[in-house]
Parts: structure tokens; sequence; C-alpha cells
């Protein structure tokens, strides 16, 4: 047997885990998407890339699924081109359901004021733009839905599809608010309006602190839907359209 050519294959994977392991680390994240609040912009089963630097390091940047890492107290210090932007796709540590980590998007920023009226966000006392985009189906309980789709258009100029199960004003948190955002905090809301557990909810979810956010999601890398271990079905469960696509 020939230590020394399995020690260098030995040395080569080492490289190569460690190497990722620092991208993971500190550069990009991958995750899984386990819940349908984000559809259509993200399904269940996608894959994706969260990049931790875009806001600069925190404590909760350094996380593995649940766990943190236990260094010492990061704090961010960023000037304003580098904060959450309305329309950025987030993943957060949510406090109050058990640390787990959430994704969403970001809607309104410190100090704004959100309401929502028959299902129109007002950022401000100014309504959101909406326009109709058709419909789009989902499969629950093994049925066909219809939802409806609407493109939403936030104060600075950023666009993104919407659904709704529900006519606006009949959904369970179509009429609520108004929200302050607090100092250091941001109000997070789900595509998937009328199935969505987000900022709307203050007692699971409300205002998230700028150290509680991980990074922006960026980019699709692989979709699936089937879960990995059912070998069977991968071939024709991969959604090869959305492999490496942005997320906006």
């Amino acid at each position: 047997m020939n230590w020394h050519i399995i020690w260098k294959n030995v040395k080569e994977w080492l490289l190569v885990l460690t190497s990722f392991s620092l991208f993971c680390f500190f550069l990009y994240q991958p995750f899984k998407i386990p819940s349908g609040s984000m559809i259509p912009t993200l399904l269940v089963g996608d894959f994706l890339l969260v990049n931790k630097y875009c806001y600069g390091y925190s404590n909760d940047s350094f996380r593995i699924g649940t766990f943190t890492f236990p260094l010492p107290k990061i704090g961010r210090d960023l000037h304003s081109d580098k904060l959450p932007q309305r329309g950025d796709v987030v993943v957060f540590r949510n406090e109050k359901d058990k640390n787990q980590n959430y994704i969403k998007r970001v809607i309104g920023l410190p100090k704004d004021k959100i309401e929502l009226k028959n299902g129109i966000v007002y950022i401000n006392d100014k309504p959101a733009e909406l326009k109709e985009d058709g419909e789009y189906s989902i499969i629950e309980k093994d049925e066909y839905v219809i939802y409806r789709k609407y493109i939403e258009k936030l104060p600075n100029g950023r666009e993104h599809v919407i659904i709704k199960k529900y006519a606006f004003g009949d959904g369970a948190l179509d009429n609520v608010g108004p929200y302050y955002v607090p100092e250091g905090c941001y109000f997070m809301m789900g595509d998937n309006r009328d199935n969505s557990q987000d900022s709307r909810v203050l007692e699971a979810v409300g205002f998230i602190p700028l150290d509680c956010i991980l990074g922006r999601a960026e980019c699709l890398f692989f979709s699936s839907s089937c879960e990995i271990y059912e070998v069977l079905k991968w071939v024709f469960s991969m959604r090869f359209e959305r492999f490496f696509t942005a997320i906006r």
C-alpha cells in the first residue's frame, strides 16, 4: 500500500473541504427553502446562496442551522449603502420562533410606518403600486388551487411578484397595522401574502433587528420538488429552468 499517494489524496480532499467551509462561513452559505411563504419567488425545494458579507458581519452571520458559533460580540458598523433595502430577500434569525431561520422580503425600513388596508401595503401612508399579472396555480392537498398574481412596486422602484389566494380585503392579514418600525429594525413580508407568517404577526415574528439578519439571498443553484432521499424521483422532479437564476 502506497501511503504517500493515500496521504496526497487525503490532503487534496482536506484542502477542498477547508476551502468550501471557509467559503460558506465568510462569503456565501447555501440554504434550502422549507415552506411556501415566498412563492412564487422561491419554491419549496429550492436551494439558494445567501451573501453573508453584503451587510457586514454580526454574530448571526456565522450560523449553521440554528447553531450560532460562540464568537466575541460582533457589531455592524455600516454606511447606508450597505444596509438592507426595500425589496431585498433576506435570511434572518427569528428570536420568537426558537431562533429558527426565516426568509422573507424587506418591506419596511427603520422609522417607517407600515399599514395594510384591504391587502394593499402602505409605506409611510403611500400605497405600493400593484399591477395584475395573471394567475398562478399551486397544488394543495392534491388539488390545484388558483391564485391571482400581481407585480408590486415599492417606493424605491423595486418590483417583485406576489400572489393572493383570497380577494383583497378577505385575507386574515389584509387589514393590519399601523406598525412603526423601530430604529435598527426591519419589517419583513412573504410574497405569498395569504400564507406567510411574517412581521405582520407581532407575537410570532414582529420587527427584525439588523444583527439578526444573516444575509441577502442572491442566487438559486438547484431546485427539486422531491426530497433528497427519494432517489427514484430525482430525474423527473428537478426544475432545471430554476438552476442558476438570480433572486429578485
